[in-house]
């Protein structure tokens, strides 16, 4: 079950990376469940990750990876989180690296782990140790879609972006791919995301540019309010395009780049939100008047976790008062409730305390029977605003979440 029309695009080459996915048979035998990823000498790379104090191997690993190297190779699985795994789970991480590099000529250090499932059990590490030579093997700079579904775990379609832009003569590409459909909260959510640019864009300008995408996407998007353990967003620069270097954030390539980059972190966190477990809504929480930007993030996950809020969204049912609770109970110091003004896309249905006059159940039906709904805050206090993502809570989620390791 997923809301609206996300279809994987048609991916061109990016200069530079190359991909390649085997079945290493982790969860379910036959299912490709393993994907490497080739970056090209002279390639840079920012990632940021999960928060989560339990934060599995594999993102401790990376963290310290990208401290001592430039990395060449990214190694994948699904399956497995290898989360929770003390030190086994460690050095099981390290023989994926190792065991890529020995294959690949590199550093250890310049090989990133990843790991995506449940939680809590060792990693088959001999299962993907195994098949690495033939995904070394078929490295190819077409596979991204067979990328984007390696990386799936209860994910019911694959998501994939893709653009590029003209630059005196140049082209320069972004692609991008991602997964996950639960567990979806910031900082950030099961989610993992590859995204790159045959831009040649300095160090420290895709740092800044990594984190700035990532806060504006997939740390503004929720599911079912739980963080993950295993949650990691790669931003690769292969260099390859042509253009000129992007060596600081500014000038007309810059903005050029960035817009495409931030492009490719929104879509693919609102391609996780469509496709969020057992999702039949797609909510924008837009969140303004805020005397803060922390204070309309507040008020927007009050609305986004509560769960009266996303079992009326599922039974289309236009119940706002949910949703007064919720911006009531959200925190907010000294909220004057006289000056919220609430929306349910375009209709007005709160203001003055009280629900807007010429407000109808049947208008607020009509918004609620739609797949993909706004809920708009006016907080009256300031001119500060946020955007959030996020879906309802049906029967489907328990199921998926209920038989998960069945």
């Amino acid at each position: 079950m997923a809301v609206g029309e996300y279809p994987f695009p048609s991916m061109p080459p990016l200069a530079g990376i190359k991909l390649a996915t085997a079945s290493a048979g982790i969860k379910k035998p036959g299912r490709q469940d393993v994907v490497l990823i080739e970056l090209a000498a002279g390639t840079r790379s920012a990632g940021v990750f999960t928060r989560n104090a339990f934060c599995a191997a594999p993102v401790t690993l990376c963290r310290e990876y990208l401290k001592q190297a430039s990395p060449r190779y990214l190694v994948i699985n699904s399956g497995n989180a290898n989360a929770c795994t003390g030190e086994r789970g460690r050095r099981d991480a390290i023989a994926t690296s190792e065991a890529v590099a020995q294959l690949s000529g590199v550093q250890a250090a310049q090989v990133l782990p990843f790991s995506t499932g449940v939680i809590g059990e060792p990693l088959p590490v001999n299962k993907i140790v195994n098949v690495l030579p033939q995904a070394h093997a078929g490295l190819s700079e077409a596979n991204w879609e067979a990328a984007a579904k390696a990386i799936m775990t209860t994910d019911t379609r694959p998501k994939g972006y893709t653009a590029s832009v003209e630059h005196q003569g140049k082209t320069i590409t972004v692609n991008g791919i991602a997964k996950g459909a639960g567990m979806i909260k910031p900082n950030m959510g099961t989610m993992l995301a590859y995204i790159a640019t045959d831009a040649d864009i300095a160090q420290p300008v895709l740092d800044d540019l990594c984190k700035e995408a990532a806060n504006r996407s997939f740390n503004r998007i929720t599911i079912d309010g739980d963080t993950s353990t295993n949650d990691s967003c790669i931003l690769m620069a292969t260099g390859q395009s042509g253009a000129e270097a992007i060596t600081e954030a500014s000038g007309d390539l810059y903005e050029k780049v960035r817009g495409l980059i931030i492009d490719a972190h929104e879509y693919l966190a609102k391609c996780i939100v469509a496709d969020g477990e057992g999702a039949t809504k797609f909510v924008t929480l837009a969140v303004s008047g805020g005397a803060s930007q922390d204070e309309c993030l507040q008020v927007g996950y009050a609305v986004a976790h509560s769960p009266l809020i996303k079992t009326a969204l599922f039974a289309s049912d236009p119940n706002w008062g949910r949703i007064v609770a919720a911006v009531g109970y959200a925190g907010v110091p000294a909220l004057d409730a006289n000056k919220v003004r609430i929306h349910l896309n375009d209709t007005l249905i709160v203001e003055e305390g009280g629900r807007a006059e010429g407000y109808t159940e049947e208008q607020g039906q009509a918004v609620m029977d739609q797949a993909e709904i706004t809920i708009r805050i006016d907080l009256g206090r300031g001119g500060c605003a946020e955007t959030l993502w996020t879906t309802d809570l049906s029967h489907e989620y328990v199921r998926i979440n209920a038989d998960y390791r069945s």
